[in-house]
């Protein structure tokens, strides 16, 4: 089991709880298996999926594809020292630089 809260203060010192709680209460059972709590940055469909899932549905983003792949590799390249990146780390970085922690 991933502790998401101690992934996620590697990158925030001090990250917003309830953010932490929408996040994990969104993911839900995807959570529960080992390779859908974790983020492959190798794989082009699971960033496909990161970009239309998380940030166009779930964030509400209207940036271009574009912009939006550029910003995902940003978190990648990010949280590249950590061979599995925790998607409740990872969906709370892409949520914040976006500004829309306060919207989860």
């Amino acid at each position: 089991m991933i502790d998401h809260q101690a992934e996620l203060k590697k990158y925030v010192p001090a990250p917003n709880d309830a953010a932490v709680k929408a996040i994990i209460k969104h993911l839900g059972i995807a959570l529960k298996g080992t390779d859908t709590s974790l983020v492959a940055c190798s794989s082009k469909d699971e960033l496909e999926r990161v970009r239309e899932s998380w940030c166009k549905k779930k964030l509400a983003l209207a940036h271009s594809d574009a912009d939006l792949d550029k910003a995902i590799k940003g978190i990648c390249d990010k949280m590249k020292a950590d061979k599995s990146k925790s998607r409740v780390a990872f969906y709370y970085l892409l949520a914040d630089q976006y500004g829309k922690l306060a919207s989860l």
